[in-house]
């Protein structure tokens, strides 16, 4: 279960501080949004495992409402930080990436999956290890794709690298900004991903991202409708043929008794209704079979022009 919380940094503030700060900084959650990566990290998973070979585990721990420069600054230093753009939107975000995952990554890649993980001291990058970063930014980059499909059509591509992330200029210090993060588990190794997204860059959409969708369900995948169908369809139903409907005063009805013939006024040509709790669903003429038995050819059908019409 993913864990929403608004940043509470600087350390060391009273609670009546920190609602204060919060209230002052007034940024906009995006209900919709938290769903959205969500889903990117089940797509995430299986993309991450077809790209190393072997198990992964992608994990959307937390988003952070703020204000963009707060959230640059509460990314650590050290981490390659990634400016992407989005298309057609026009805006800019970055992606930071742990070096640990990277350097997991790495080693998985040259055959060293059953070595004992090393550890990594900050220092700057390789060119090789940002062209993996590269590659890995844009799988990632393209799961996201994916999990904003239902809501919008956007492809996003790597920009460019940033020297950390405190150097990076998305937007305005002062603007609303969305802070995402996630766990990569690699067998025993991994590290963190994290997302900075300022909500200038989502504008167009800011507004089906800002909307509560029950039960957090975006389209995409109707296999639950296609089971609810398949389960329908054996379910029976009771249909009641209508030959006709009378309308007589109530006295006259208190008065017939049993052996009586009522008049329906038929003709040959007649058509009668079927129907079931009450709704018509069919029409057809009356007949018979040549068993004697009563039938009906339907000419009709009434529930096809109602789901027309939805």
């Amino acid at each position: 279960m993913s864990e929403t919380a608004i940043q509470t940094e600087p350390q060391g503030l009273s609670l009546e501080e920190e609602i204060i700060r919060v209230t002052a900084q007034n940024v906009e959650r995006l209900p919709m949004l938290e769903t959205i990566f969500e889903r990117h990290a089940q797509g995430l998973a299986g993309a991450l495992k077809g790209f190393t070979g072997v198990p992964v585990e992608a994990e959307f721990t937390r988003v952070d409402y703020l204000l963009c420069g707060d959230a640059l600054d509460g990314v650590d230093p050290h981490w390659l930080t990634v400016v992407c753009e989005a298309d057609p939107w026009g805006g800019i975000f970055a992606l930071a990436i742990d070096p640990k995952l990277l350097f997991s990554m790495l080693e998985i890649l040259l055959g060293g999956r059953t070595a004992k993980p090393t550890e990594w001291s900050p220092r700057s990058f390789t060119s090789i290890e940002k062209n993996l970063a590269k590659q890995v930014s844009q799988l990632v980059l393209d799961e996201l794709r994916a999990a904003f499909a239902p809501v919008d059509e956007v492809r996003f591509r790597v920009s460019h690298f940033e020297s950390s992330p405190q150097s990076t200029l998305l937007a305005p210090p002062k603007s609303p900004t969305s802070r995402v993060s996630f766990e990569i588990g690699l067998e025993g190794r991994g590290g963190g991903i994290v997302f900075v997204l300022p909500h200038v860059t989502v504008e167009s959409v800011r507004g089906k991202l800002s909307e509560l969708f029950m039960g957090e369900q975006i389209g995409g995948d109707n296999s639950w409708e296609v089971g609810m169908q398949s389960a329908l369809k054996d379910t029976p139903v009771t249909l009641t043929a209508i030959l006709q409907q009378l309308r007589v005063p109530l006295s006259e009805a208190l008065d017939w008794k049993v052996g009586q013939v009522l008049d329906l006024g038929l003709d040959a040509d007649a058509e009668v209704s079927m129907a079931t709790s009450g709704r018509t669903l069919l029409r057809g003429a009356i007949g018979r079979r040549r068993s004697g038995a009563a039938a009906v050819r339907v000419t009709e059908i009434l529930f096809d022009k109602e789901r027309g019409t939805e």
